[in-house]
């Protein structure tokens, strides 16, 4: 595996910038997988810090590296966390940008493995405990990053294109048809099994959840009631969602009102009729989900 030096790698994407270290498989790697040596520092409400959430759980990772959880909504002026300063500052010499999640610190050093949530959850999957899932299984790599994208790209970007305010009618409504056909093909993928990938759980699902759940409670906001009827007719991938909302290592980290505050403090768009057109009862889905495991 490639190591990629600690250092700060520019990014057009946001304002601070993006430390691309990794977790390679023994000493000479400088940062390897031993464990209590990092820690997760994320925000649930944020959709990679939700995404990372879940595949800790998933992976079993609890005390093997810990989690510190960020407020939903940042506490400085410049949108960055008080709480990982400390950390740029130490990364990054005369660090003045914001301090943004999520974040892959080295306990023993006190800098920053890497801010870029998709490695981040690959290395995780080093540390996986026993009889845990794969979420990158071997032989099927490229078709869990092809999903991922497919998530990113054709449902994420799709939808805010879909409901950005200022957008043209004509640009709006590609974007929603590129929404519902990325849909339609998750769907088709889906088919009647439980996973996209195979017969078992991977990232490809978790990123598809996420996705849906950022769909369902951000994205729907600003698209009209049609659209969201529209969305809400792929059954088999609200049923998929429904599902996994139930199992408490996707449940137990949703944190609705911090999404709700997140978006509230970040958005510039117009509310449209699709925000009165709840899909999912995710809350409702989620305790089911808690009381099952306590019976």
């Amino acid at each position: 595996m490639s190591i990629a030096p600690l250092a700060a790698v520019p990014s057009a994407h946001r304002a601070a910038p993006v430390f691309r270290g990794r977790i390679g498989p023994d000493a000479r790697s400088g940062h390897y997988a031993v464990p209590h040596r990092y820690r997760l520092h994320l925000s649930t409400a944020c959709p990679d810090g939700l995404r990372l959430a879940v595949g800790h759980s998933v992976l079993g990772l609890e005390t093997c590296c810990p989690v510190t959880l960020l407020p939903a909504v940042p506490d400085r002026p410049d949108g960055g966390h008080t709480a990982l300063r400390p950390l740029y500052r130490a990364s990054a010499h005369h660090y003045t940008g914001p301090a943004l999640g999520p974040v892959l610190g080295d306990d023993w050093s006190g800098r920053i493995v890497s801010t870029h949530a998709p490695d981040i959850l690959r290395d995780l999957d080093r540390f996986r405990q026993d009889g845990r899932a794969c979420l990158y299984p071997a032989g099927l790599e490229s078709v869990v990053e092809a999903v991922e994208r497919m998530c990113a790209e054709g449902i994420g970007e799709a939808a805010q294109r879909a409901g950005r305010a200022g957008s043209g009618p004509d640009e709006q409504a590609a974007a929603l048809e590129t929404l519902l056909d990325t849909l339609g093909r998750l769907e088709r993928g889906l088919g009647s099994g439980e996973y996209l990938v195979g017969d078992r759980l991977t990232a490809a699902d978790i990123g598809l959840w996420v996705s849906l759940v950022q769909l369902d409670t951000v994205h729907r906001c600003h698209l009209d009631a049609s659209a969201v009827h529209r969305i809400a007719g792929h059954r088999a991938l609200w049923a998929f969602a429904r599902r996994l909302a139930a199992r408490p290592e996707f449940g137990h980290h949703l944190d609705l009102d911090g999404i709700a505050r997140r978006h509230h403090g970040r958005c510039q768009g117009l509310e449209a009729a699709g925000a009165a057109v709840q899909i999912l009862d995710w809350a409702g889905h989620a305790a089911d989900g808690s009381d099952a495991s306590r019976r």
